[in-house]
């Protein structure tokens, strides 16, 4: 590596593998520098203050928000990248109909081509990390050379990163290498940009080999490449090899009054209140929510055959718009202090501010692109995907057992989207195939949190379209095997906050009257809680939500809870069709389930 001069040489226990993985990057890449992570820190604040230097960050007014910084993208570089992310599978049937493929060959070729020299002038850091509390059974290690110290500073935050990851590599965890690059390179006296990036992005994952190569991109899981490149996408692939779940799921414990304590999982699309629901705070009382994580749960059995799950992150990356005192105070509490928040605005006053955290906006504000906002502007002040980046210890909700190496045993699993009609507020599936079915069917609203038009209604499998490493059939067997295989399996609900009256309002106010669905669920584990069955699910029986006491009339509770016979069946339609999508791969249980609730909604019409 004559090209390259090491500011600081690899730790005496690097395994030989490693070391030479790191090797042939800085060899293709041409970085004019090796900075090994220990994720100290000292290390920490090093890149923070470098970053002020070259103005990707502005520190905030550290007497309203405490060592927490801004951050302003690219306005190219603001969201998940779709349509460039693939899925390297040796055949193409591997990837399935909802991911883009590439052949592995062509692609390890254009990205090799388009790594070549990317790191010039730039320092390539190396970050082992740890998905999942270090040493625990479900925990898995990778290791991640980017020249951003954005991505960095966000590693640190979202993953267990530096010394204690390394030396689990050393003492001979698997490892999955990822590879990132913001591709732009500098040449001699040339002149960085706060938020260098590149117009062409690829975000590819090899399942077969275990890869992640990520090109242009700084932003979000386009470049935090252990968030949604390995937590999902990869991790689908070994949990299909290894027997055990990696689902797109937020983790919750929930104690009632009496004190007995229960596990949650629960699965939503992107930007549809996870994280609101993972850190509520009940609007009932001697109701307690716990926070174990908001976005990521890793599932599997344990010597028991019992469900365990972990939270395989170890901070947040959250939508910040809509985010308020009224909708999630616990959030609000969380981002007091050490937080990074981009795509925010800025206040006069040298904090930050997003469309829906007060009733009324600033009467001025700096806005995502560093312009002079007011309220006249007619433009966003913060960009609807705005983020913010904080650790899972600062969140005052955090459950004592979040980072347990053994993880928790799950009683309840609740799938959800964005619907304005036809799903009631809340059905418990029949049982583990009809609540994988529940998961297969979901369907939500498009957000900003990924490209595609607002409002526009998809599929979103078991809220893993964008994320499944395989073929989402061959995920949906999953699913089914490793219920199959446990001696207890959590019961599956289904509930949809977002259903509309007729003049487009909605209907529950959510938040933390959530809870009260919740109750019921719960309920339904010890049978302390009635239930009526209908061709959907088991829906509450009368009586057992306090809906009045939430601020909903009869009125608007017969609404949400109303089946529609004939658009539930074109839905099961619809949804036939999209699993024809999917052919011969489709477990038969699945279909079987399907058939189950088409039958019985024929009965009813």
């Amino acid at each position: 590596m004559t090209a390259t001069s090491v500011t600081r040489t690899a730790p005496a226990h690097v395994p030989p593998a490693l070391a030479q993985w790191v090797e042939e990057m800085a060899s293709l890449t041409r970085p004019n520098s090796i900075v090994w992570c220990d994720g100290s820190d000292e290390e920490r604040q090093g890149l923070i203050d470098r970053m002020i230097d070259a103005g990707t960050l502005t520190r905030l007014n550290p007497e309203l928000r405490p060592n927490s910084y801004l951050a302003r993208s690219n306005p190219s570089d603001v969201a998940r990248v779709e349509s460039r992310t693939f899925i390297c599978t040796d055949e193409e049937d591997g990837a399935g109909p909802t991911n883009n493929w590439a052949d592995p060959a062509s692609m390890r070729e254009t990205l090799h081509g388009l790594f070549d020299g990317a790191m010039k002038g730039r320092t390539m850091y190396v970050m082992p990390f740890a998905m999942g509390p270090v040493g625990g059974a479900l925990t898995r290690y990778g290791v991640q050379v980017t020249d951003s110290p954005y991505v960095v500073l966000s590693t640190g935050v979202m993953t267990r990163m530096g010394a204690a990851p390394l030396a689990q590599i050393a003492a001979g965890a698997p490892w999955v290498p990822a590879a990132h690059t913001v591709g732009a390179p500098l040449e001699p006296g040339q002149e960085d940009v706060a938020w260098p990036c590149n117009d062409t992005k690829y975000i590819v994952q090899f399942p077969s080999t275990r890869e992640i190569w990520s090109y242009g991109s700084a932003y979000g899981g386009n470049a935090i490449l252990a968030k949604k490149a390995f937590a999902l996408r990869i991790a689908t692939a070994l949990g299909h090899d290894e027997g055990w779940l990696a689902a797109h799921m937020l983790l919750m414990r929930v104690t009632d009054p009496e004190g007995r304590s229960r596990h949650v999982a629960a699965g939503f699309p992107s930007a549809c209140g996870k994280t609101n629901f993972a850190m509520m705070r009940p609007a009932v009382d001697g109701w307690k929510v716990e926070t174990l994580g908001d976005d990521i749960s890793w599932i599997g059995p344990d010597s028991d055959g019992r469900l365990r799950a972990i939270n395989p992150e170890a901070g947040f990356f959250g939508v910040a718009p809509g985010t308020s005192t009224d909708t999630n105070p616990v959030a609000m509490e969380t981002l007091v202090s050490d937080t990074v928040f981009t795509n925010v605005a800025l206040t006069d006053d040298g904090d930050v501010w997003w469309e829906g955290m007060t009733k009324e906006p600033p009467a001025h504000l700096i806005d995502w692109q560093g312009n002079d906002w007011t309220p006249e502007s007619g433009t966003p002040a913060a960009h609807p995907n705005a983020r913010f980046t904080v650790g899972a210890q600062h969140c005052p909700t955090i459950a004592d057992n979040w980072d347990d190496p053994d993880g928790v045993v799950l009683d309840a699993i609740v799938f959800g989207g964005r619907r304005k009609t036809q799903i009631p507020l809340v059905a418990q599936a029949y049982d583990w195939k009809h609540g994988v079915l529940m998961g297969a069917s979901l369907a939500s609203e498009q957000t900003a949190a990924a490209e595609g038009p607002v409002g526009k209604l998809r599929r979103d499998p078991l809220a893993m379209l964008p994320f499944s490493g395989i073929h989402m059939a061959d995920h949906f067997a999953d699913w089914l095997r490793v219920g199959g295989q446990a001696r207890d399996v959590p019961a599956v609900f289904h509930v949809n906050w977002f259903r509309r009256d007729a003049e487009g309002n909605i209907l529950w106010p959510g938040f933390g009257e959530n809870i009260r669905v919740l109750k019921w669920a719960l309920g339904r584990l010890d049978g302390s809680a009635t239930a009526e069955r209908t061709p959907f699910g088991w829906l509450p029986g009368e009586g057992e939500i306090d809906y009045a006491d939430a601020g909903v009339s009869d009125e608007q509770w017969r609404r949400l809870m109303a089946l529609d016979a004939e658009g539930l069946a074109e839905e099961a339609e619809d949804m036939s069709e999209y699993l024809d999508g999917f052919g011969d791969r489709v477990p038969a249980e699945l279909r079987s389930a399907l058939h189950l609730r088409q039958r019985a909604l024929d009965s009813e019409s």
